[in-house]
C-alpha cells in the first residue's frame, strides 16, 4: 500500500453560544489518500491568529515527503517529518504538523488492519474515559453567573470543573508582560473560585488554568490563596512554559498541585519536568506534541515517575478522538479535557455524534478512530481565507 494524497481542510467551527473566539480561531482537518481505497484523517489545528490557516499550509508542504511512502511505517515517517526542519527547530508548528499526519496514519493502519486503533497501541485499561470539563462558563461575568453555570455543568454529570478566574488577564492570552495582577483582578478571580466552590460538592473537582500569566511571586500567591480558599484540584501553567527555572521555584513554593504541558512538544521537552520533579500532572497536547504515536511515549514516561496525564484538548474532533484512543491504553490515565462549547463543532465535521454520557465517553469497536469526517459537509463550509 502507498500514499497517492494529502490534504488540509481549514474550517471555521460552532464553538457555541456565548463563547467569545473570533474568526482567527480554526480548525485543521486533513486526510491521506492510498493506492488501497483507505483514506485517514487527522486534525492539526492550532490557535490563535488564524496559525490554523498556517498548520494548513505546513500540511501541503510535507505532501511531497509523503506521497509513494508506505503508510504502515508510522515510526519511520514520524522521524522523517521531525528531522525534515531540524534546522529551524522540529517542535511546536513542525510538531503540529507531524501530529495530524500520524493520526491519520494511525486511522489508515486501523482500517487496514480491522480494529480500533486503541487495541493496537496494547488494548484497553478501561470502557470508557472520564472527561473534565473546560468551556462551560460562556457569558459568565460575575461570580454569581458563574456559580450558575457551575450547578448546571455538574447537574450534567461532570464531577470537575475547570476555568481560568482572572478576567482581568484576558488581553495578556498568548502575551507576558510584567506578569502581575492588580489587587482587585486576584479578588475578583479568588471570588469567581470560591462561588463555585460553594455551589458545587466538595467531591467536584475544581482546577484552575493560569494560562502562564504571571511571574514566580504572583503564581505562588495565587496558588495558594486559591487552594487555602477553595482546594482546587490543580494550578495549570503557573508560569511561561519556556523557564522550567521559574517552574521549580513555583513548584518548591506552592501548596496546590502542579499541571503542565500543553505547550510542551515532543517526549524531549517533558524529559525536565519529569527528572526535576516538577509538575503533578501533566496535560500533553496529541496535535501538538506528535499525534498518537508521541502523545502514548510521552505517557509511558510518566508512568515510570507514577505521574497521572491528563491530554489538552481545546481544539477538534481529531484532537479528542486521538486523545481517547490513547487514554483507553495507559495505566495512568487520570482525565480527558473537553470544551462542552465545542461539542456542536465536534460532531458538525463528523458522519455521526461523539458518544458522551455524563462525565465520560465512550468510543466506537470500530476500525480506526471509528468515525470517519464528513467530507461533504468539511469541503463545503472551508474557511473563506482558505477557500481563497
Amino acid at each position: 500500500m502507498k500514499i497517492t494524497d494529502v490534504n488540509a481542510y481549514v474550517v471555521m467551527p460552532d464553538y457555541g453560544a456565548g463563547t467569545d473566539v473570533h474568526s482567527e480561531w480554526q480548525w485543521t482537518l486533513l486526510t491521506i489518500d492510498t493506492d488501497a481505497g483507505l483514506q485517514g484523517w487527522g486534525e492539526a489545528s492550532s490557535v490563535p491568529r488564524n496559525t490554523s490557516l498556517l498548520t494548513g499550509r505546513g500540511v501541503e508542504a510535507v505532501r511531497e515527503a509523503l506521497v509513494g511512502e508506505d503508510p504502515a511505517d508510522i515510526e519511520r515517517l514520524w522521524h522523517k517529518l521531525y528531522r525534515r526542519y531540524t534546522y529551524l527547530g522540529s517542535r511546536g508548528f513542525p510538531s503540529t504538523i507531524l501530529s495530524g499526519i500520524d493520526i491519520a496514519l494511525w486511522d489508515i493502519k486501523g482500517k487496514a488492519l480491522g480494529r480500533p486503533i486503541y487495541d493496537l497501541l496494547g488494548g484497553t485499561f478501561r470502557d470508557s474515559i472520564r472527561v473534565y470539563a473546560n468551556g462551560w462558563f460562556g457569558g459568565c461575568q460575575t461570580p454569581e453567573q458563574y456559580a450558575n453555570a457551575a450547578r448546571t455543568t455538574v447537574d450534567a454529570g461532570h464531577d470537575a470543573l475547570k476555568l481560568d478566574p482572572f478576567q482581568e488577564m484576558g488581553p495578556f492570552h498568548t502575551m507576558y508582560v510584567e506578569g502581575q495582577i492588580s489587587a482587585a483582578g486576584e479578588d475578583q478571580g479568588c471570588a469567581i473560585v470560591s462561588a463555585v466552590r460553594e455551589a458545587v460538592s466538595s467531591h467536584v473537582e475544581i482546577l484552575v488554568d493560569a494560562h502562564g500569566h504571571y511571574n514566580v511571586p504572583t503564581a505562588v500567591r495565587l496558588a495558594n490563596r486559591l487552594y487555602d480558599e477553595s482546594k482546587i484540584g490543580w494550578f495549570e501553567e503557573p508560569v511561561p512554559p519556556e523557564s522550567f527555572g521559574a517552574l521549580r521555584s513555583v513548584r518548591e513554593q506552592v501548596r496546590a498541585p502542579i499541571c503542565v504541558g500543553e505547550r510542551l512538544f515532543t517526549r524531549f521537552d517533558f524529559v525536565p519536568v519529569f527528572e526535576g520533579r516538577l509538575a503533578d500532572y501533566i496535560m500533553p497536547d496529541v496535535v501538538w506534541a506528535g499525534g498518537i504515536s508521541e502523545l502514548k511515549k510521552i505517557a509511558t514516561m510518566a508512568e515510570a515517575y507514577y505521574i497521572p496525564i491528563s491530554p489538552h484538548n481545546a481544539q477538534g474532533p481529531g484532537q479528542i478522538l486521538a486523545g481517547a484512543h490513547v487514554s483507553m491504553t495507559v495505566p495512568n490515565f487520570y482525565r480527558l479535557e473537553h470544551a462542552v462549547s465545542c461539542k456542536p463543532g465536534y460532531d458538525h465535521f463528523l458522519q455521526e455524534p461523539l458518544r458522551w454520557q455524563g462525565n465520560q465517553l465512550t468510543l466506537w469497536d470500530r476500525p480506526g478512530l471509528g468515525v470517519d469526517l464528513d467530507m461533504e459537509r468539511v469541503k463545503a463550509e472551508l474557511h473563506p481565507d482558505w477557500e481563497n
